[in-house]
């Protein structure tokens, strides 16, 4: 399997969107309402996560596995951005002589989530710390595909001999939703990329409002990486993009839902954590990972810059939670609770999984998709910036003299 937005475009608002549709707004501290803890008193362990990315009851699972009077607070926060911007806050303080940081190193997060798209951006900045974790028996158990995705120099771009700087706890995929009543007289229903093309969808499709992904999904339909350095150089790229645009009705990154279950569109591409609980409520919806493979995204936690280790928490404590997440046994918790699926799952036996995992390929797709999929990797400024002229150039025609 194989810089910022989660519309993936080239700014900073990275995967903002792809689950606050259906999460809602604001923030919750789980550690006050699951674990018990004093919000009062420094915890032993902060974890900021984003809200549903892991099941609530972890971290009350997490302390009685210690065996230790420990005290814990897991911070739920609606968006991505949102934590991305805190990342930021902390860095700037702890640049800043004590006295004069209004917020004190016992106030940082030991942990927090980011999506795998701004792990870049978070290293160029010094916005994190590397993880001491190849000695760990979770991460030994990794797939490389997820080792390398978190192993970077210090300019945030992939390195085999590069620091540890994320651990990957959860993942989903681009998709595509479709409605099957709408799909009953064609006789066909979507399976791979190319269908998007089809004749029958014209004016029925909704689709990401995201250059990087519209784009690198037509470049995999095309043969190319999604990470292609020079897109604009690939043969085909823009008649087939613009044969998609003319097939599109509607572009949104936070409500290309909508039309889909208005039946105003047919077809939409979109986040598999935001289609997951969709098909499972709605009969009339269904979703695949097309076969050809597609892209991949992680959540990773990584260690903000200014954490240390605080006097009273047992060694490495927040070590151990990225063990704890990656044991097999909470991974499938995760995995079965949350609408996103554990890395470790990748690695296991696919006949040991419980079936309603082996029977859900949007959570899971089969093995020969992943190997075909990709992560979207840091790409040079050209080439970011050829990406959105060729989006400039789709969606606002030229006007003619």
């Amino acid at each position: 399997m194989a810089q910022q937005s989660r519309d993936w475009s080239d700014r900073p608002r990275a995967g903002l969107t792809r689950r606050s549709l259906l999460l809602g707004l604001g923030a919750l501290s789980l550690g006050s309402v699951l674990t018990g803890c004093n919000r009062s008193a420094t915890a032993d362990l902060r974890v900021d996560l984003l809200r549903g990315s892991i099941p609530p009851q972890l971290p009350g699972d997490f302390r009685k596995s210690l065996n230790a009077a420990i005290r814990l607070n897991f911070v739920s926060v609606p968006q991505l951005s949102t934590l991305f911007a805190q990342l930021q806050t902390w860095a700037a303080h702890a640049t800043l002589p004590h006295a004069a940081s209004p917020s004190p190193v016992d106030n940082i997060a030991d942990l927090m989530t980011l999506g795998d798209f701004w792990l870049a951006a978070a290293i160029q900045q010094q916005l994190i710390q590397p993880l001491p974790l190849a000695d760990l028996a979770g991460w030994q158990q990794l797939g490389e595909a997820w080792q390398q995705l978190v192993r970077r120099n210090d300019q945030g771009i992939p390195d085999a001999q590069g620091a540890i700087w994320a651990a990957p706890y959860r993942w989903g995929s681009v998709a595509i939703a479709y409605r099957k009543d709408k799909f009953d007289s064609l006789g066909w229903v979507p399976t791979r990329w190319e269908d998007l093309w089809r004749p029958e969808l014209r004016g029925r499709i909704s689709l990401l409002d995201s250059p990087r992904t519209v784009i690198g999904i037509v470049l995999k339909r095309l043969g190319q990486s999604v990470n292609t350095e020079n897109p604009a150089a690939v043969p085909d790229l823009v008649s087939t993009l613009t044969a998609l645009h003319q097939q599109t009705r509607f572009y949104s990154s936070t409500a290309y839902l909508q039309p889909l279950l208005l039946a105003d569109t047919w077809v939409a591409m979109g986040w598999s954590t935001d289609l997951l609980p969709i098909v499972q409520r709605d009969s009339r919806i269904e979703a695949i990972v097309p076969e050809p493979g597609t892209i991949v995204f992680a959540d990773l936690w990584v260690r903000p810059v200014g954490a240390v280790e605080k006097p009273r928490q047992p060694t490495s404590l927040f070590t151990q939670w990225i063990d704890f997440c990656w044991s097999k046994e909470v991974a499938l918790s995760l995995s079965l609770l949350s609408d996103a699926a554990s890395p470790i799952l990748t690695t296991l036996d696919r006949r040991t999984l419980p079936s309603s995992v082996q029977s859900n390929p949007l959570l899971l797709p089969a093995a020969e998709t992943l190997e075909r999929s990709e992560f979207l990797l840091p790409v040079s400024t050209a080439t970011i910036e050829q990406y959105g002229r060729l989006w400039r150039d789709l969606r606002v025609p030229v006007k003619s003299s």
